[in-house]
This record gives C-alpha cells, structure tokens and sequence, in this order.
C-alpha cells in the first residue's frame, strides 16, 4: 500500500491508498473553495449521560446529486470533485460538512472506489483489503489528536439510511469522548470481570455463540452470527477469532482472510430479500475500544475490549421497513419481528 496524503482548495486533507507502490498523486484542487467554517459543538445531557453534536453548517451538505455531479467521483475536465486526480483506489478525505470539527474532533469520507455504481459489496478481495488497510491507518493516525478519545469507522448503505450520495463510501468519526453505546459494553465487561473472578464477557458471548445456532459464516481468523438478542430484523455482528481492542491489533492471517469472509457476508444480506428487491440497506459498523485510560470502568483495559463489526439492516420483509417507533425512540426497549435462530438460518440459506 502507498499512502499520499495532500490538500484540496479549502485546506482539507485527502490521503490516497494505493495498491501500486510507483503510482503518482500530484493533481491540484482547481475549483474556487474558501476555508470551511463550521459551527459543531459538543453539548452533555445531564439526564441521560450521553453527549449530542450540534452541526446546523449541515443543512447546506450536498443533497442526492445526479450522478454527472458526484462529488466523490474522480475530477473529469472541468467536472470538478473533491477528488482533484482522474482516478483512485482508496481516498479518505475531511468531510465538507462535519458533525465533528476542531476540539469537538473529525469527520472523514472514505471512498471505497473510483467506480460509482460498484458497491463495498462488488469490491476484488485486494481492494476490501485496502479498504482495510485505510481504515487501519486511519484508527492510527486519528488515536493521535488531542481531541480524539475513540474512532468509529462504518458505512451507512441506501436511501432507506438516509444516504445522500450515491457513491460507494464510508465514513470515520473521531469523538472526544467515549460513545454512548461502546460505554454501556464496559460497564456490563466490567461486571461481569468482576462477578467471575476475571472472566472476559466478550470471550463468554463468541464462545457461546460458537457452540450454537445462529452462526451464518465461519473462517480460521472470523466468525459471524446474529446475536441472541438481535436488535434489528436481520443483524450479524463478526468477530475476529483472536480477541483484540482496535483494528491496530489484528494480525496479517486476520488482515488476510476479513475479506473473503466480509465480501461473502455482504454478498449474502444482498440476497436476503430475493433478486427482485433493490440492494439491501445497510448500516455496518466497526467497535473499537476507546483510547483513554477507561478509569471510570473498575478493572477494565483497553485489552478487555474486543473488535468486532456490527452488520444490520432496517428492513424487515420485502418492501417494509423497520422504523423507530415509540418503545424503540422513546425508551430505547426494541422490538424485533424477526426471530434472531431464523435470521441466522436466511442468512445461511442464501450463500453463494
């Protein structure tokens, strides 16, 4: 991999990721942009404990362009992108319109592939592992800011999501704080450490899992299973077998076999709801520990966290969607109309 790293008209970063080692990358942001200003601030709920970006700079983001204007397509000659170079495998670049900016921590764009009507799904194994190989570096370089306490790489895939571009990409959130979500799983690993002797429950729940009925996809380095208490109709978290906290620690036998178990499993959420459903959509997202000391969490390290991937989709049957209602916005109690052991078994009749 070669890493290129420059700046676009407005002073924002973009790094390229290559896959040949003697490629080039010296095209110049033409358009006129000046200097983004943003408006992000960080506000704490006192209630509920949990923290809340105001980003109002966000009504003005690019809004389902047509595809002739993609911004996240290679600059064409005087089609000009965010993309200053004709072609690409991997760019990351700083979001226009972040959720997070300055103290209140990053936002980027990750661009899976030059190819606007492929999806992470069409990708070749060597480009998802490039893909990979970003995201990898990315958790590095972002565990570096002051301001970044952890860092959340995902996708969000479909207009069902909310998704207003249409090209292959993800994005990284680099928070300055602890997320919500990833503090409820050290509060419950710190329990149970403490109610076994110094058991790892993430340990506990692959080892269960492992032993059971909801496994959909199983390699030497990863396995995949809808969890016993699925939140979302069909939801598949996947786990490296070799337990570690970020994707900084994953091994190359690991690196080496995520994509044909990550590309199959993508490949598979497509064929859910049969071939004359549109693509499913999807959100997929990566766990990894915060970079604190994690000192409000008795008796937990960063090496008690374990990677792993959460894979789910809003829809529910063909042509209905999962929407949040009442118990789920309101009081956070979800209700899920697919049975998890009956998830796991579509999952598994659709393999390739």
């Amino acid at each position: 991999m070669k890493k290129t790293s420059t700046r676009l008209a407005d002073g924002r970063e973009l790094i390229y990721y290559d896959l040949r080692d003697d490629t080039v990358r010296d095209a110049v942001d033409r358009r006129p942009l000046e200097r983004t200003v943003t408006t992000s601030e960080v506000r704490h709920d006192v209630l509920l404990g949990d923290a809340v970006a105001i980003a109002s700079h966000r009504q003005g983001r690019t809004y389902h362009p047509p595809a002739d204007q993609c911004p996240l397509c290679p600059t064409t000659g005087d089609r000009l992108s965010e993309i200053p170079d004709s072609s690409y495998d991997v760019a990351v670049f700083e979001n226009r319109f972040p959720s997070l900016a300055g103290d209140s921590g990053r936002c980027e764009v990750v661009c899976f592939t030059s190819d606007h009507d492929a999806s992470f799904a069409s990708l070749t194994e060597e480009q998802a592992r490039l893909v990979l190989d970003a995201w990898t570096d990315r958790t590095s370089e972002l565990s570096h800011l002051p301001s970044v306490e952890q860092v959340f790489c995902f996708e969000n895939r479909g207009e069902e999501i909310g998704v207003t571009l249409g090209h292959p990409h993800g994005q990284i959130y680099a928070y300055p704080f602890t997320t919500p979500r990833t503090a409820l799983m050290l509060r419950s690993l710190a329990a149970h450490k403490e109610a076994t002797g110094g058991e790892n429950l993430f340990d506990s729940v692959l080892e269960r899992e492992l032993a059971g009925e909801r496994v959909v996809l199983e390699g030497e380095h990863w396995a995949a299973f809808v969890p016993y208490a699925a939140h979302w109709p069909y939801e598949v978290h996947l786990y490296p077998k070799r337990r570690v906290p970020d994707l900084l620690g994953l091994d190359e036998a690991a690196r080496t076999e995520f994509p044909q178990v990550y590309l199959e499993l993508l490949r598979r959420f497509d064929r859910i709801f049969g071939e004359s459903e549109s693509p499913t959509p999807y959100i997929s997202a990566w766990h990894q520990a915060p970079f604190g000391t994690l000192e409000e969490f008795d008796g937990v390290s960063r090496d008690d966290f374990a990677l792993h991937l959460e894979l789910f989709t809003i829809r529910r049957t063909s042509g209905k969607l999962k929407f949040l209602a009442g118990s789920e916005s309101g009081m956070s109690v979800f209700i899920n109309d697919v049975p998890p052991e009956r998830a796991a078994e579509r999952v598994r009749e659709v393999a390739s």
